[in-house]
């Protein structure tokens, strides 16, 4: 009779931790859809933003040929061009707008755009948030990947669960995907590495364990 009870007892214990240990790996599953391995645009054209620096090359007129920061507001101020908006444009397009200043005074002028420092615009950076060694805004390059990004930040914390990271996508609605940021970073799977669009925003959570 006491074994029998025993027995019981010991059976349903043991149905009790299974069911504890298959609610915890059901926790650990991510709700979200893995990120696409490819996501960048073939088409993508880099867009200024503020915090970028341009070189302005106006032919066979060096006086007018400068190198100039774009304002917070977005705007450019260069030699008889001022407060000429440039956020969101790219070089090309910038450089015909500058032309189009330019011919009030000068005859048909040819201009060249160079940006050489690149920060983008608000709405093409990545950020990185949570358990980062160093968390903080990038600049978004044709190509980045998910392993580029993590070299930037330093890597993960000791607190991070790097498995339970998304990509909060804001080019497609603010689409959230999982990311195995521990794998690609601490086992070196590089099945796990992904491509980031312009706008992404990566979150690394903290780990329960």
């Amino acid at each position: 009779m006491f074994r029998s009870v025993r027995g019981a007892w010991f059976a349903v214990v043991q149905f009790l931790v299974l069911a504890a240990l298959a609610g915890v790996v059901a926790g650990c599953a991510s709700p979200f859809p893995a990120a696409p391995a490819v996501a960048a645009d073939a088409d993508y054209n880099y867009v200024i933003g503020p915090g970028d620096t341009v070189n302005i090359v106006v032919w066979r007129n060096p006086e007018l040929s400068t190198s100039v920061p774009v304002r917070p507001d977005g705007k450019i101020t260069a030699p008889l061009v001022e407060d000429l908006p440039a956020m969101g444009k790219d070089s090309s397009t910038l450089a015909r707008d500058i032309e189009k200043h330019l011919s009030k005074f000068i005859r048909d002028p040819v201009v060249t755009v160079i940006v050489t420092s690149f920060v983008g615009p608000y709405s093409e950076q990545i950020r990185v948030i949570g358990e980062a060694a160093n968390s903080q805004t990038l600049a978004y390059k044709q190509k980045m990947t998910l392993l580029d990004v993590m070299i930037a930040v330093g890597g993960l914390t000791d607190f991070a669960d790097g498995n339970a990271a998304t990509i909060l996508r804001t080019a497609e609605g603010n689409k959230q995907y999982s990311v195995r940021i521990r794998d690609l970073v601490k086992r070196g799977d590089v099945s796990a590495n992904v491509e980031m669009r312009p706008g992404d925003v990566l979150i690394i959570p903290q780990s329960w364990f």
